[in-house]
């Protein structure tokens, strides 16, 4: 078995980058093979079935105490493992019970409280908490947004596969448009830097960089919010200049909510969240907030009306009557 685990994970590496799946995706599910075949005293996948698929999901469930998502995911990488690395047609995979997702409404922060976390910041951090809240992006989103995705004649953003591996237009606020095209003089000297010792390349999808091997170098193929050092791509061997870490936006966002003084449990994301609220306050309609979040369906979209707890009759409380 010894033997047989590192072709097993390589399979399964193989099988996701031929689906061209992120590398997180990769790194994730390979984990979760891991996992599942060290719980079971590293016997085989192929010698293993449903009992052993649900022990494991159970382990995680009961004795982990892990969250719905995570449990999810463990399954979703199981069944990636049996029924697209070793072609094995399992139909009692299929009839495993996913974990219930329990419904939470989001966090939204008014304006006022929003300006206070926003002031807090300062620098690449503020930037980028600025176009969260002024855009809807995700927070990942944001960080691989590429210079050539950015419009400041037309004010919009092109969303290169968000969620879903979905391309989507959103605003460019007018108020951040000075301030992004400055910032992108001084990446754009970086990036000359870059180039003058050798390097300057991003790191593009394989398709892509396959096809236009050059593409890497050019200035449009960039990083709007690139990483402060090159390192090493762990799938190419290249050595780029990777987009910043998300950690460091949220570890920023996290200490501007303290230092505000609110009890409110926000993250960037809650910044998207806001976004989306604040429109539908201002009067936007839910179909224009919904095709700006990206959302495939209206109903999604929806959760942010119980927010503003107005729903379809603008409920008002016998109290305050």
């Amino acid at each position: 078995m010894d033997d047989a685990k590192p072709k097993l994970l390589e399979q399964v590496r193989q099988q996701i980058r031929l689906r061209n799946y992120s590398i997180r995706t990769e790194t994730v599910y390979a984990e979760w093979v891991k996992r599942y075949i060290r719980f079971h005293r590293y016997r085989h996948p192929l010698e293993m079935g449903a009992p052993e698929v649900e022990a494991f999901l159970t382990h995680l469930a009961v004795n982990r105490n892990v969250a719905a998502a995570t449990q999810n995911q463990a399954l979703a990488a199981l069944l990636f493992l049996y029924k697209e690395v070793m072609k094995v047609d399992l139909p009692w995979l299929e009839g495993i019970v996913r974990a219930k997702k329990p419904v939470h409404l989001p966090v939204v922060l008014t304006r006022e409280e929003v300006a206070r976390v926003l002031v807090e910041l300062s620098g690449v951090q503020r930037l980028v908490a600025n176009l969260l809240y002024g855009s809807g992006l995700r927070l990942l989103e944001a960080l691989r947004l590429r210079v050539k995705d950015m419009d400041f004649a037309r004010g919009e953003i092109l969303v290169r596969d968000g969620k879903g591996q979905k391309d989507r237009v959103t605003m460019l606020p007018q108020a951040l448009s000075v301030e992004l095209q400055q910032h992108l003089v001084q990446v754009r000297f970086v990036h000359q830097q870059d180039l003058a010792e050798g390097f300057g390349r991003a790191n593009l999808p394989f398709a892509l960089a396959r096809k236009y091997p050059n593409a890497a170098a050019e200035w449009g193929w960039q990083f709007v919010f690139p990483s402060g050092k090159r390192s090493l791509d762990p799938r190419s061997g290249g050595i780029f200049r990777h987009h910043l870490h998300e950690k460091t936006i949220q570890r920023a966002v996290r200490e501007a909510v303290r230092r505000a003084g609110l009890v409110k449990p926000a993250t960037p994301h809650t910044l998207r969240h806001c976004f989306a609220t604040h429109l539908l306050e201002g009067g936007q309609d839910i179909r224009t907030v919904q095709e700006l979040l990206g959302h495939a369906d209206v109903k999604t979209t929806m959760i942010y009306t119980h927010v503003l707890n107005r729903g379809g009759l603008a409920v008002l409380s016998p109290l305050d009557r």
